[in-house]
C-alpha cells in the first residue's frame, strides 16, 4: 500500500529531523567543550584487568587538566609518548613545567597525592597506568 504524504505532512518531518540534528549537534558540542574546559574525565581504556593487576591506557589531552586524586594502589606509570606538562602542587600551589620520553618509567606508592596534571603540548600524549592490587 503506497501513502502519498502532503506538502504539510512532508514539512513537518523536515522540521522534526532539523530539530534532531541540532540537538544531537548540542550534545555533541557539549561533551567537546567539557573535555576542553577540562570538566571531564581524560579518556582512559583498561588494557588488562584480573585480580593481581589492572593496566589502562591514559591519554593527556593538549591544555585539558587531569583532576587531582589520591592513588589507590601502588602505580608504575610508562609514557607511550614524550611529553610536556605542567604538574600543580596539590599543598604548595607550586607549578612545575616536566618533559618526559616515550619509554620513561616512574613508581608511586599508594596513597600518594596524584596532583593536576596539564598537557603543554600541541598534540595527545598517552601514558600506561599500571596498578598493582
Amino acid at each position: 500500500m503506497r501513502v502519498n504524504k502532503t506538502g504539510g505532512e512532508l514539512h513537518d518531518i523536515f522540521i522534526g529531523m532539523r530539530y534532531l540534528f541540532v540537538a544531537l549537534g548540542a550534545c555533541l558540542l557539549t561533551v567537546g567543550g567539557l573535555r576542553l574546559m577540562g570538566w571531564a574525565p581524560l579518556p582512559e581504556t583498561v588494557k588488562l584487568d584480573n585480580a593481581r593487576v589492572r593496566v589502562k591506557e591514559v591519554v593527556y589531552l593538549p591544555g585539558v587538566p587531569r583532576d587531582r586524586y589520591t592513588r589507590p594502589t601502588d602505580q608504575v606509570i610508562v609514557w607511550l609518548d614524550d611529553a610536556k606538562y605542567q604538574r600543580l602542587d596539590s599543598t604548595t600551589k607550586e607549578k612545575t613545567v616536566r618533559e618526559r620520553k616515550r619509554g620513561e618509567i616512574l613508581w608511586h606508592n599508594k596513597g600518594e597525592d596524584a596532583p593536576v596534571l596539564t598537557n603543554l603540548g600541541s598534540a595527545p600524549y598517552r601514558t600506561l597506568t599500571i596498578e598493582l592490587k
